[in-house]
């Protein structure tokens, strides 16, 4: 008897130990995706050859974003194509990927609600026919991720970050 206990109690043991493991295994997948913030799972590689950062890109909604390389750093400013946003950009460079901060002004609005902010990632790629693209996401807050936002190089504009954002855009200080 002892014996058929003994066997008994290892396989109860084992599955308890199993049903156990199980619902640990469970549990931190479970846990595991709930608390931070989202980013991009995105490889670099080498910039294409005879390209850089610096231009005009053009997306419908976002309008014309204009990129100026300094080093490994990247600084934009975009002003949508409805005239009703402006915003501002800076990310690190490592290859062919810019990961960036981003800020978003909506013109003629004061206050918090004025001002939205997010993180993204551009990869600079070529398309089919030799036309260089920016394809990346951009994120609210401390997401990277959530909304894709892909520009297409401009042929022969020059960047002019001056010309986009500040106190002009919006209401005057103080006024109305």
């Amino acid at each position: 008897m002892l014996a058929r206990f003994s066997r008994f109690s290892r396989a109860a043991v084992a599955a308890v130990v199993v049903v156990s493991s199980a619902a640990s295994a469970f549990a931190v997948t479970a846990c595991g995706d709930g608390g931070g913030a989202k980013s991009a799972n995105v490889k670099s590689g080498p910039m294409p050859e005879n390209e850089a950062w610096n231009g005009v890109y053009f997306h419908p909604v976002y309008g014309y974003l204009h990129l100026i390389e300094e080093g490994n750093n990247v600084v934009g400013r975009w002003k949508r194509a409805d005239q009703s946003h402006w915003g501002e950009l800076s990310g690190t460079v490592t290859g062919n990927v810019v990961h960036f901060t981003w800020k978003e002004h909506k013109i003629g609005m004061i206050g918090a609600s004025a001002t939205t902010h997010g993180k993204g990632y551009f990869a600079y790629k070529l398309d089919p026919e030799g036309h260089a693209v920016l394809d990346g996401e951009y994120g609210l807050n401390d997401e990277e991720i959530g909304a894709d936002w892909h520009n297409v190089k401009q042929a022969r504009m020059q960047p002019d970050l001056k010309s986009i954002g500040g106190d002009a855009e919006g209401a005057p200080p103080g006024g109305f």
